[in-house]
């Protein structure tokens, strides 16, 4: 990690530099973000930067890469705090650098209040992802409130435009991919649930408004934090644009207490040259190689279920769901809601964590057994953060929820949520699934999270708004201890589907819950949303059954089973229903997965697209999987052939399925001859090897 003199830093990833630089008030400047500089070409930078003068009005240079509220600055800032006496203005002095390997940290302090600010850096050998966090220390005897501590604040290079990328959605349509042109102003986007979100998710790109899919340079930020959070993108009259990232929201405020340290989440960015493809890719390998706990492992294909009993739970009938999924060659079996306490419906039961007594007479050992005999890996669903008033649970501890003095307690879903912020919730909470791990042979859990937050108070505590962070604090330190604890137990993801998505949970779990809206045809979009973060082996994909139970549309099996295939397959429809003809074309099509899993679930993406016809292409090594659809044909023409990347143009490949011979060269330059049917839709899958 070079710098050129002690007042300028260079980051070197293996293909960008970011250049940091400190101007004579000691204001942090980022000057460059993008191709690889040396230190001597850096050295001319700061000159080039140096601010002009403009107008009081316009305010000072917005560009800063450690951005406090201060005099000047009208713009979003990154830093605001309150002092004691009601000072809200930063004055940073800069106190000093340190390496330590690939971090760097900058310290500052305030001049006048006992503040420390530090502004940390990590780099990877492997990845032009680097991660920033802020770390703050209130040296005095007064405590400090923090309005703002954003983990970072990412500078971009002036372009002639900027076009924001970003994933909205809802419960059922998550992960929906916008391209919208940046706005002058400030663009905010966040959660103020208490959870990630399904509205919006922690991630956006920007780039100059003319990068495809395979060419252009793209500008992308996520944040790794599962609670509430903001990211604020900033364009500016002389079109300089700023992405401030980092936890909370407006307007919750809490107190840093004296000689207490408060250190933000990692926000990342990345600069990437080769389009949103390979904007996608780089996160893929950087998930993978830097926050996943068990990255090489292919994910097992699931069945659940929750579709096919809803809370109509019981022994037996969850051992003939286990017959069927064991022979469709499902490896785990995943109990979902309804086999505890008094939950024959979602009025009653949530917080009572002991098997029904009617339902499992015998407790869960008889069916886990059952399972275990059938040869796959047992799983169950939890929803430890929440409560039903009707409740054994809430009936002992009424105070455990968040609520406030003389407002009701809102339900949804006929239930509240549990104060993962307090002590000995977060006991309880460990103490029973510790208990459930241990005493059962459990190989997976399904932890669920089903309402945002409201009421969100905590009477008695002196920093109440310290909640939204602990909250978030308290669901990761009861997950670290399970898995310290149970190191064999993989766990899913999940909030009514893809509401708590994000780097910070996935460092904690294996896959996510990527929607509870299993139509295939829905699904496309919302997979392609999540792929622009996310790797196809930590995105849960259910087959499930048709009319969808969802959105009541009607899709082939083939189909079904062909977009999950993108992802970590599962199956979930209703398989006492399924005729034994669909039960053999599944089972065919779970032995076609298993084929091409490891190349889809570890492999290098690329989306595909030619006219009518769309897929996904995934490369791995030798090995090449294109899993392609069409879902209507106009007018009776031909398909298209679809062009493939990612190739050794002067190598062949051999279609495993038929034996034929394609030259690299021509696959890449005129395409793939898919044999689709005429009937819509229409899909399939190839399975290409390198020969040559």
């Amino acid at each position: 990690m070079p710098h050129a003199d002690d007042r300028t830093w260079l980051l070197d990833t293996p293909n960008t530099t970011y250049v940091l630089a400190l101007d004579d008030d000691d204001r942090l400047h980022g000057l460059h973000w993008g191709r690889r500089l040396t230190r001597e070409q850096a050295a001319d930078l700061p000159g080039l930067h140096a601010p002009r003068a403009r107008p009081v009005f316009d305010g000072l240079d917005a560009r800063l890469d450690l951005n406090p509220a201060a005099a000047f600055r009208y713009g979003q800032t990154g830093l605001q705090v309150r002092f004691a006496d009601g000072t809200t203005e930063l004055e940073l002095r800069f106190t000093g650098a340190h390496r330590d390997g690939d971090e760097l940290a900058l310290g500052f302090e305030d001049r006048h209040y006992p503040l420390d600010v530090r502004t940390v850096y990590r780099t990877f050998p492997d990845t032009d992802v680097i991660e920033r966090r802020v770390v703050l220390r209130n040296r005095g005897d007064d405590p400090v409130e923090i309005v703002r501590a954003d983990s970072a604040t990412w500078v971009l290079p002036r372009l002639d435009d900027y076009r924001l990328s970003q994933l909205h959605g809802s419960w059922g349509a998550e992960f929906q991919l916008t391209r919208t042109r940046l706005p002058y102003g400030e663009t905010l986007i966040g959660s103020r649930r208490g959870i990630t979100g399904h509205q919006s998710n922690p991630w956006l790109a920007l780039d100059d408004g003319t990068a495809g899919e395979y060419s252009g340079r793209v500008w992308s930020v996520a944040l790794a934090w599962s609670g509430t959070w903001r990211m604020t993108a900033e364009r500016s009259t002389d079109d300089r644009v700023s992405v401030s990232t980092g936890f909370g929201h407006d307007p919750v405020a809490f107190a840093l207490a004296p000689g207490e340290t408060l250190e933000t989440p990692a926000s990342a960015g990345l600069c990437t040259d080769g389009g949103f493809s390979a904007g996608a890719a780089a996160w893929h390998d950087y998930v993978r190689g830097h926050v996943l706990a068990h990255p090489g492992e292919v994910r097992p294909v699931l069945y659940n279920s929750w579709e096919a009993t809803g809370f109509d739970v019981s022994a037996g009938s969850q051992m003939k769901l286990a017959e069927r999924a064991a022979a469709l060659g499902c490896e785990l079996f995943v109990m979902d809601d309804g086999w505890f306490g008094a939950r024959v419906d979602d009025r009653a039961g949530l917080g009572d964590w002991t098997p029904n007594p009617d339902r499992f007479p015998d407790g869960l050992a008889p069916l886990i057994d059952h399972v275990h005999g059938l040869g796959m890996g047992f799983g169950i669903w939890v929803e430890p953060e929440m409560v039903n008033p009707d409740s054994d649970l809430y009936r002992a501890h009424p105070d455990w929820v968040y609520h406030r003095p003389h407002r009701r307690r809102s339900e949804t879903r006929q239930q509240l949520v549990l104060n993962f912020a307090r002590d000995d919730v977060r006991e309880w909470a460990h103490g029973w699934l510790d208990r459930l791990l241990r005493d059962h042979g459990v190989d997976f859990v399904k932890w669920d999270m089903n309402r945002p937050f409201t009421e969100a108070g905590w009477p008695g505590a002196e920093h109440g708004d310290r909640l939204w962070i602990e909250h978030t604090r308290g669901y990761y330190a009861v997950l670290d201890r399970l898995r310290a604890d149970h190191p064999r137990v993989r766990i899913e993801t999940c909030a009514s589907g893809g509401g708590r998505a994000d780097l910070g949970v996935l460092a904690r779990t294996d896959q996510v819950w990527t929607s509870d809206n299993t139509d295939a045809i829905d699904r496309i979009a919302i997979q392609e949303g999540f792929a622009q973060l996310y790797p196809a082996q930590v995105m849960g994909a259910w087959v499930t059954d048709s009319p969808n139970p969802f959105t009541r549309r009607a899709a082939t099996l083939d189909l079904r089973f062909h977009i999950a295939m993108t992802g970590a397959l599962a199956v979930g429809g209703d398989l006492r229903r399924w005729t034994e003809r669909d039960l053999s074309r599944a089972e065919a099509l779970v032995a076609e997965y298993k084929r091409v899993r490891e190349t889809v679930q570890l492999g290098r993406r690329y989306p595909l697209r030619a006219g009518t016809v769309q897929g996904v292409q995934f490369n791995r090594g030798a090995d090449t999987a294109v899993v392609a659809w069409r879902l209507e044909r106009r007018f009776g023409y031909p398909d298209p052939l679809l062009p493939l990347h990612g190739l050794d143009h002067g190598a062949r490949y051999r279609d495993e399925a038929t034996g034929r011979v394609r030259h690299g060269a021509v696959l890449a330059e005129h395409g793939l001859d898919l044999g689709l049917s005429e009937a819509d839709p229409a899909s399939t899958v190839i399975r290409l090897r390198r020969i040559d």
